[in-house]
């Protein structure tokens, strides 16, 4: 069943659309149930707590590639996904706990328990992009997220661009962040993939204020 939820303030002024607006996808690993609660928790107490939005305004997620442009071809889409995803098999997330990473805080699930790179997980990365790649249409708002294996780390958000904004928090939402008494697991099993598809009303300003989202597609990893 599809899922929406809105976050809105007033609108901005008016921007130059976009083909295939007002539409984004992102293609995310979900993490196990009580791994999503946690997220929920703590991105909950920082909207309580300091208003704060972005992290919270997506599901719970590890991004595999997030704010593709691909028109309107959401079957062409799904059908590219089923063909790197249908027999794929599933493999053991590591969740460190709370990182800085940027301006913000995560959950780091990039790594193995012994600080190794998940090559599961990045694998996993390279084959969504890989498959999203021939559908891609250029765009400017935003720009490309363009999977990039040196770059990429996989991660839970849990504070994130509003701290752009209000740089003058970052240390004190990071010490409430790791004084949260919010228990997760440990290591989960990475074998649920899912496609979102997100709108904004400004993706060329602060769209986590206006974004909606709808869930389209969750495949299960063998």
């Amino acid at each position: 069943m599809s899922q929406e939820t809105t976050t809105r303030t007033t609108a901005g002024p008016e921007r130059p659309r976009e083909v295939g607006d007002p539409f984004r996808y992102g293609v995310y690993l979900r993490p196990d149930p009580a791994t999503c609660l946690a997220v929920t928790t703590v991105t909950g107490q920082l909207r309580a707590q300091y208003g704060f939005l972005s992290a919270g305004a997506f599901p719970p997620h590890a991004t595999l590639v997030g704010s593709q442009h691909v028109g309107r071809d959401e079957a062409a889409l799904e059908a590219a996904l089923d063909a790197v995803l249908r027999d794929r098999p599933g493999f053991d997330v590591h969740n460190a706990g709370v990182r800085p990473l940027g301006i913000g805080y995560v959950y780091d699930v990039h790594h193995h328990a012994d600080g190794s790179v998940n090559t599961d997980l990045l694998d996993l990365a390279r084959a969504v992009d890989a498959a999203v790649e021939p559908l891609r249409v250029p765009m400017d708002n935003p720009k490309e997220n363009v999977f990039d294996p040196a770059t990429f780390n996989a991660h839970l958000s849990l504070a994130s661009h509003d701290l752009y904004e209000r740089p003058d928090l970052a240390a004190e939402v990071g010490a409430f962040v790791a004084e949260l008494p919010v228990p997760f697991s440990r290591v989960f099993r990475g074998d649920t993939v899912t496609l979102y598809r997100t709108a904004s009303e400004d993706w060329t300003g602060r769209w986590w204020r206006t974004l909606r989202w709808e869930h389209l597609r969750t495949w299960r990893l063998g």
